[in-house]
């Protein structure tokens, strides 16, 4: 038997994934990405002499990766260290108010009434079990299968079991849907920035996406040495599986033959043919022939409109005073839909948006201190910002505004940030689009905003046959986990394929 060649485009998460489990099935595998290490958005960003991540900081759903290592006869923890968080994250607003929530339920609970209330504590009790019955819902019909359409949901999820699929509550916003839980409008901002962790607008998204708190719920882990380890790792064990990685060897084109995909040409001119290809890179550039004319049908690009959240970050490694960070922490101000108004109306920034901190040093596994008085500590800033970086980059004057109330915020929340230029190192919508093209800066593909949204991203199988397609922009989402599990179900759609096989592929679900 001939082996057959595959070449992903692309070592994020979803690339990693599809590489490793190719490999093992006895695929000659050839990964190639643009970038001189693993891992896509989960970078490591260089900062006054310290590695600072720069991109996802929370992994969750464990149970995704162990999968994917036990299913080659490895154990993650023998890759890559994980401590579980007692602490999910410590929340402050500007007008007042702290609030810090927990693994445990009871504790978050008590943490919850004595912020808001008797009331509300029960609402989140109630929260929390809703949450984990859309998760429990969806997880193995969507989640680990390949992408249904609605019709397809309705039947994976069988009609003995439609009550459980009408409370998911598509036809209602996330906001509507938290209104019934909490009275304290802190309350439903909190809960609401769960949307952003997919990209989306709290006012636009479906209640379904309550599913992320019960995600959280079941467990968020701290990764020592930070999230670009976990790309490392699944590097390490697509390498043990016999995948060859060549880093600084951007693609240019996809090569499409007879109507099929038939390798890549790299910018350089070389040509690499293969049997099929893995795109593990925003959709949009497919559909804006950034990968070559004859790729371009192979999925639509994403709509301006359609796109989901971009950001504005500071990579920081200074010292911090005056207020206790967790390793998570957000920071709001009172106005959310004004927020959200702003970036998805304007296109532009409010005047006092959410930040969030990724305080690297801090950690529950090691205690709170860390990081002595006046030391530098690692620091990921975010608000979140229009996707039109391919417009060309902001003004001066409007990112030097953007910077100057975010920090404003987090001073009247009490805490002091002395980040100089030589301390930070800040990536903008344009940014992130220079970085994965196509996107505009858009950090999740598609947003999935209203009922249907969702479905809208596309599956592993793409319009053009040997050309796959894993990462955030696609089925199941963005986000660690889900472009992992992205990247597993590329690989085993194209395998079948490859055996002739018709059935429906999907994965053991956690």
């Amino acid at each position: 038997m001939v082996t057959r060649h595959v070449v992903v485009i692309g070592a994020g998460m979803g690339g990693l994934a599809a590489a490793a489990d190719l490999a093992r099935q006895g695929v000659r595998v050839t990964v190639l990405d643009r970038a001189a290490a693993p891992g896509g958005k989960a970078r490591r960003v260089p900062v006054a002499g310290a590695g600072v991540d720069g991109g996802p900081t929370v992994f969750t759903m464990r149970w995704i990766f162990e999968g994917l290592f036990a299913d080659a006869g490895k154990r993650l923890d023998d890759f890559v260290t994980i401590h579980g968080a007692e602490m999910l994250a410590r929340h402050a607003w500007r007008e007042g108010g702290r609030l810090d929530l927990f693994a445990d339920v009871d504790r978050s609970a008590e943490s919850i009434g004595d912020f808001a209330g008797a009331a509300d504590a029960q609402g989140y009790r109630d929260f929390v079990a809703r949450s984990a019955d859309i998760y429990r819902t969806l997880v193995g019909p969507f989640i680990a299968a390949q992408r249904p359409s609605p019709l397809d949901l309705v039947t994976r999820v069988g009609l003995g079991n439609l009550g459980a699929l009408v409370r998911t509550a598509p036809w209602l916003t996330m906001w509507q849907a938290l209104g019934k839980h909490f009275r304290d409008p802190r309350l439903r901002q909190l809960f609401g920035r769960y949307a952003t962790y997919c990209g989306c607008s709290p006012f636009l998204a479906p209640a379904t996406l309550m599913l992320v708190a019960h995600v959280e719920q079941d467990g968020v882990w701290l990764v020592e040495g930070g999230m670009s380890q976990v790309a490392t790792a699944i590097r390490e064990l697509g390498e043990s599986q016999g995948a060859v990685f060549r880093f600084d060897a951007p693609v240019a084109e996809i090569l499409v033959e007879r109507g099929r995909a038939a390798g890549v040409v790299l910018a350089d001119g070389e040509r690499i043919a293969a049997d099929a290809v893995v795109f593990n890179g925003d959709v949009s550039a497919l559909g804006q022939g950034l990968l070559g004319g004859g790729a371009r049908q192979a999925a639509r690009e994403t709509p301006r409109a359609a796109r989901s959240l971009a950001a504005i970050t500071w990579c920081v490694n200074a010292p911090t005073s005056g207020f206790d960070l967790a390793h998570h922490n957000v920071f709001f101000a009172e106005d959310y839909a004004r927020e959200f108004a702003a970036i998805f109306g304007a296109r532009g920034i409010s005047e006092a948006p959410t930040v969030y901190i990724c305080a690297q040093d801090r950690g529950d596994h090691r205690g709170h201190a860390e990081v002595a008085p006046g030391a530098p500590e690692r620091l990921l800033l975010l608000v979140n910002a229009p996707p039109d970086g391919d417009r060309g980059e902001m003004s001066d004057q409007m990112l030097a505004r953007v910077q100057e109330t975010s920090f404003a915020l987090l001073r009247r929340c009490g805490l002091q940030v002395q980040a100089t230029p030589e301390t930070t190192v800040r990536t903008t919508p344009a940014g992130f689009n220079g970085l994965f093209p196509g996107t505009g800066g858009a950090l999740y593909g598609r947003a999935s905003h209203g009922a249907t949204g969702t479905f809208a991203r596309p599956g592993a199988v793409s319009r053009i046959p040997g050309l796959y397609l894993a990462g955030g922009s696609v089925h199941p989402g963005p986000g660690i986990p889900m472009a992992t599990m992205s990247g597993r179900l590329a690989a085993a759609r194209l395998l079948a394929d490859m055996a002739g096989s018709r059935a429906v592929v999907s994965l053991p679900a956690g």
